[in-house]
């Protein structure tokens, strides 16, 4: 059975966010990377006993991938937005312009973001567009699996669990995380995205 691997990120020095946040941060990610393995392996050995015999295990098995499958690929979203370091907002760009349509303005674009990832419990708050609608939605997504949309191509990706920021700020004080998010952003890697979709 072919096995996932971790990816690396090269990620700079960040502004608000410690070296140490990132470090802890990563090793979390390596740890739905080994979980979403142990779990298919797990499946298939259930299986190979006896389907019939295991079958409830098997499904409680089952239930479980989506989370760490999910963790694992919303952290791969994660961590490449602040490779290269910070650049300017494109606000003249494609997407800037289609979310200030949507929201009024880049400001409103921001400004509603920033109170979604605000929402209360752990959690992402993603920017996402929907190819079918041609329009771009935010939403916040719990336990990784629990609220995600279908059939849509995913943007932005802001971690909003206790696990990306208490290293450096209390839960309190999430709200500097999430400004310490935005000033790191390197936004080419967002409307990289953006300009990949087939339309």
């Amino acid at each position: 059975m072919e096995k996932y691997e971790p990816k690396t990120f090269i990620i700079p020095e960040l502004q608000g966010i410690s070296k140490k946040q990132i470090d802890m941060h990563l090793g979390l990610y390596e740890g739905y990377v080994k979980h979403i393995n142990l779990l298919r392996e797990q499946i298939a050995d259930l299986t190979e006993k006896g389907a019939d015999t295991y079958h409830f295990a098997i499904e409680s098995v089952r239930r479980r991938l989506g989370f760490e499958f999910n963790g694992m690929r919303m952290h791969e979203f994660y961590f490449p937005q602040f490779e290269g370091g910070p650049t300017d907002e494109p606000k003249d760009s494609e997407l800037g312009k289609a979310l200030a349509e949507k929201y009024g303005s880049w400001e409103g674009f921001v400004e509603h973001f920033k109170t979604v990832g605000m929402s209360r419990g752990s959690g992402w708050t993603v920017l996402a567009w929907d190819k079918s609608g041609n329009t771009p939605h935010i939403w916040w997504t719990t336990d990784h699996e629990l609220g995600t949309l279908a059939d849509v191509e995913i943007l932005l990706a802001m971690d909003m669990w206790e696990h990306a920021y208490m290293v450096d700020y209390l839960p309190a004080e999430k709200k500097q995380h999430i400004d310490a998010f935005f000033a790191n952003l390197n936004w080419s890697v967002v409307t990289d995205r953006f300009a990949s979709i087939d339309s």
